[in-house]
């Protein structure tokens, strides 16, 4: 087995990482993202997703199936599902939901395509 090039693999720490605004479909700030793979659109495939205490994300829907990973604190969504730190969670294609986060988050999320506005 050959070793992995210079440039093959990139490491970041949870701990250095730099969030960028993500955009949503209105153009407007949607919280905040950490997209590793630039050879994706922001948002899409891993990236890590911020939101501050207080924020409420956009209603949408997902083009695709959606993972993610609560890393740290909470959040609620609008049907008032709590999701808390270790939850692991599926939102299948076509789900429609907006969340709430009191004390803010940060969240691992896999999405396989843009999510659409409701």
């Amino acid at each position: 087995m050959k070793p992995v090039a210079k440039g093959e693999r990139m490491v970041i720490n949870l701990d250095d990482i730099v969030f960028e605004p993500y955009i949503n479909s209105r153009g407007e700030e949607d919280g905040l993202a950490c997209q590793h793979d630039r050879s994706k659109p922001l948002g899409t495939g891993f990236h890590i997703y911020k939101m501050e205490p207080g924020y409420t994300t956009i209603p949408h829907q997902h083009r695709g199936n959606e993972e993610f990973l609560i890393l740290s604190g909470e959040v609620t969504d609008n049907d008032g599902t709590v999701y808390r730190e270790g939850d692991l969670v599926l939102m299948k294609d076509g789900t429609q939901h907006c969340s709430y986060t009191e004390k803010g988050c940060v969240i691992v999320v896999y999405l396989e395509a843009p999510e659409a506005e409701v």
